[in-house]
């Protein structure tokens, strides 16, 4: 493997970061910062905008519950730190949200469509780059486009209503993302949220079906990348 030139070096460095529960370097994408507030209340900063030191955790559940018991947060701000209660599904509830937005950014875009036809054509036309489904939806309608989708990334990481409020319905079961920025970040933003998000929660019950309409379209779960 080729040395590191000094321009990589700086580079690496500044877009990585240390986890402060788990020590690895990994890239900002992959971390959620907090800041602490005036009130040393802890902060999450997912915009990355907010003013004082950072304090980086993997995106990772496992690693904020671990912060939050050690007291890792006091620890490497060198002050008491005011953690606010059940932060863990305040932060996958913001991550959602984010997510959530990003998929509503490429429907006004033009670049995402959803319902199950509307998917179906663009995985057949190669439009889709990405396909998001419900992970709370039902098996049947989403094997038969995972299959089309062939190599494409498919995202499992939000519910039926998130993925619906993208788009100002109800629900909504299957949405194909069209290649461009706004299909980067959602993947970048998927991947934090798979790290937070509880699964088990939105398992359909047994038996359930959950059909889908014509031009709806459902968020789904986990990254099948």
């Amino acid at each position: 493997m080729p040395e590191e030139s000094e321009s990589e070096r700086e580079e690496r460095k500044a877009t990585s970061r240390r986890c402060i529960a788990t020590g690895e370097v990994l890239p900002k994408a992959r971390l959620i910062r907090f800041v602490v507030g005036p009130d040393n209340m802890l902060v999450p900063d997912l915009e990355e905008r907010l003013p004082g030191r950072g304090l980086w955790i993997s995106a990772d559940r496992a690693a904020l519950d671990r912060a939050v018991a050690k007291g890792l947060f006091s620890r490497a701000a060198r002050a008491t730190v005011r953690v606010p209660e059940g932060l863990a599904d305040r932060v996958e509830a913001l991550l959602a949200q984010r997510l959530v937005r990003q998929v509503g950014l490429a429907r006004r875009a033009g670049k995402a469509v959803g319902g199950y036809e509307k998917v179906r054509s663009w995985l057949q036309n190669g439009t889709a780059c990405v396909l998001l489904a419900a992970m709370d939806g039902a098996d049947e309608g989403r094997g038969k486009l995972r299959a089309l989708a062939g190599r494409l990334p498919v995202l499992e990481v939000l519910r039926a209503d998130e993925m619906g409020e993208a788009f100002g319905r109800d629900r909504a079961v299957h949405i194909a993302i069209a290649r461009g920025g706004l299909a980067e970040r959602i993947l970048t933003e998927s991947a934090r949220l798979v790290g937070l998000r509880r699964f088990e929660l939105a398992k359909p019950s047994p038996g359930t079906t959950m059909g889908t309409a014509p031009g709806t379209a459902q968020s789904a779960g986990r990254n099948g990348t």
